[in-house]
């Protein structure tokens, strides 16, 4: 029993970021899962396409994609530079875009840092420019696809945990694990995986379940937000904050804060939208 604890806590040390190394180029698993999360999220929306009753045709979503793509990495960028290391992005502003470190010379350093709360702004200005461009309904629009995220969203939590990256506060509990990126070598909380279950797998199911309940347009969004950013809430007493950060307020970190935001954002989707259809 010992053995099988022990081979379970040092598992990230077994674990290689890179799926694979030809000299220089390395193709890690984290852009694979990207990959997985896309093509997920097409297929379940492809189904609901098909089988209930949304006024679109699989053209207008395929090109929606696009743009989904683009303002969810862009967002997820500019968010992590805005929310979690804005003193440093400030000073350097080109790292933000450009994978290179101009501090002593020229350096490759590749580009670090998303923040889901950007991407999750990010869309939704994607979405609303290509809703207005195309002269489609928004709230509808977001219905059909606020179900099927928390699946794809299940493969960037696990990509993060083969990065050994994220990894959760110090730990006692028989279950936690040890990471190579972690210079104090503690015990800690896999929190990756806590959320690739909760954030992901779920809340998943729960909105599923539920995604043919639809007395307003909204409503699904307007779930799919309160949900996320309740258990990520929660879970963030397990995950180690950032280290330039630390705690923001309290004993709160700054994705307890930018949760709580969405908890009230979709509370007031869901008040404005029953106003709206009443």
């Amino acid at each position: 029993m010992n053995n099988l604890i022990d081979a379970w806590q040092h598992l990230p040390y077994h674990l290689s970021p890179n799926l694979i190394t030809l000299g220089s180029f390395q193709l890690r698993y984290y852009s694979l899962m990207y990959l997985v999360a896309f093509s997920l999220t097409y297929i379940l929306v492809s189904y609901r396409l098909k089988n209930e009753d949304f006024a679109y045709n699989l053209e207008t979503i395929q090109d929606f994609f696009l743009w989904g793509i683009l303002g969810l990495i862009g967002g997820a960028r500019l968010g992590y530079a805005l929310f979690y290391n804005f003193g440093y992005y400030l000073r350097h502003p080109l790292e933000i875009i450009l994978p290179l470190d101009f501090s002593h010379g020229i350096h490759f350093v590749g580009i670090s840092g998303m923040s889901y709360h950007g991407g999750v702004i990010g869309i939704v200005i994607a979405a609303l420019i290509f809703c207005h461009k195309r002269r489609i309904n928004f709230w509808n629009l977001a219905d059909l696809f606020s179900p099927a995220f928390p699946l794809g969203y299940t493969f960037g939590r696990l990509g993060n945990f083969i990065n050994g990256e994220l990894f959760g506060r110090a730990t006692t509990v028989p279950w936690g694990m040890y990471f190579p990126l972690d210079p104090s070598h503690e015990l800690r909380h896999a929190s990756q995986l806590y959320e690739a279950f909760f954030e992901g797998i779920v809340l998943f199911v729960f909105l599923w379940i539920l995604r043919k309940k639809r007395p307003f347009a909204g409503l699904q969004l307007a779930l799919y937000i309160i949900g996320y950013g309740t258990i990520r809430f929660f879970i963030e007493f397990y995950r180690e904050p950032d280290q330039q950060l630390g705690f923001v307020w309290q004993a709160l970190s700054m994705g307890q804060l930018l949760c709580m935001a969405m908890i009230l954002t979709g509370a007031g989707i869901i008040l404005l939208r029953k106003r709206r259809r009443t």
